[in-house]
């Protein structure tokens, strides 16, 4: 059992957790995932470790509210406990001294670039951290990206905060300014492929963070197989981070949307049980 320290809900929709879980805190890298199940019969979810203390043993989450497991993460509080989560997962990512790096985040992206910030930061590299998203509201953890970058660029999609449009209008900006050695885009699945495409024709190292279905993330059930320059490849034991100019985005994106409906009717059974056991 792992015992909730801490929760507070950042965007709507969006919590954090504060989790005691030293052996995980201990071996945690820029990069990394768990999977978390919240009780013996729950659904396996990974969720990337946005932030780590290996002296106190605590783990960080960030989760967005949109599905049976997630809404029902969202209502444990500090003092319960989530039955199983294992990990360090996944490759960390490949960091080193590269120069000048550009990271660009959507919505979410944020809980797998923050420690990444901290990690290139840490190794003498200058960091520009983009971050979008549809409205101010959405926008997470601005002051702690704020702390470790050199430069920190907002952009919404209605101008609510930083300038008004997408997070490829900035980095194009940027490319047309000075040398970029590395981008690494976390997000939607639109956004990154996006990403990639504006980084192509200049040749710019460019890895993407994978978020494919996934079942046991030990490479067993292959549901996470991605599409790499042709090859399938399995991002919970492979990845998750993969060079955006070699991923097929377009099989990617279908494969996301198999269980769609399978996914909104359990969430629509969950809240319907909600609201009879609240009345009862």
């Amino acid at each position: 059992m792992f015992k909730i320290l801490q929760k507070q809900t950042l965007a709507p929709i969006v919590d954090m957790m504060v989790i005691d879980a030293p052996y995980i805190a201990r071996h945690a890298k820029a990069g990394n995932f768990v999977v978390l199940r919240l009780n013996e019969r729950g659904e396996r979810i990974p969720l990337t470790i946005a932030d780590s203390d290996s002296e106190k043993g605590t783990i960080t989450l960030l989760f967005q509210k949109i599905g049976k497991t997630t809404e029902a993460l969202g209502r444990l509080k500090p003092g319960q406990s989530i039955r199983d989560i294992i990990g360090p997962l996944g490759h960390p990512s490949p960091l080193k001294s590269y120069g000048n790096c550009v990271l660009v985040g959507g919505g979410i992206g944020a809980a797998t670039l923050y420690p990444i910030l901290k990690a290139l930061k840490g190794i003498d590299n200058t960091v520009t951290v983009i971050m979008g998203a549809r409205t101010k509201e959405l926008l997470l953890w601005e002051d702690k990206f704020r702390k470790h970058a050199d430069d920190f660029v907002i952009t919404t999609d209605d101008g609510s905060s930083g300038r008004k449009g997408f997070v490829t209008d900035a980095l194009k900006d940027i490319i047309n300014q000075k040398t970029v050695n590395l981008v690494i885009a976390v997000g939607p699945v639109k956004m990154m492929k996006a990403v990639s495409e504006v980084t192509r024709p200049y040749g710019i190292k460019t890895l993407v963070s994978l978020n494919p279905l996934m079942v046991e993330g030990t490479g067993m059930c292959g549901a996470c197989r991605v599409s790499i320059t042709g090859k399938t490849r399995f991002a919970c034991i492979e990845g998750p981070e993969f060079d955006g100019h070699e991923v097929d985005f377009q099989e990617l994106e279908s494969r996301q949307g198999f269980y769609k409906e399978e996914e909104a009717e359990a969430y629509k059974l969950f809240l319907k049980k909600r609201v009879k056991d609240s009345r009862s």
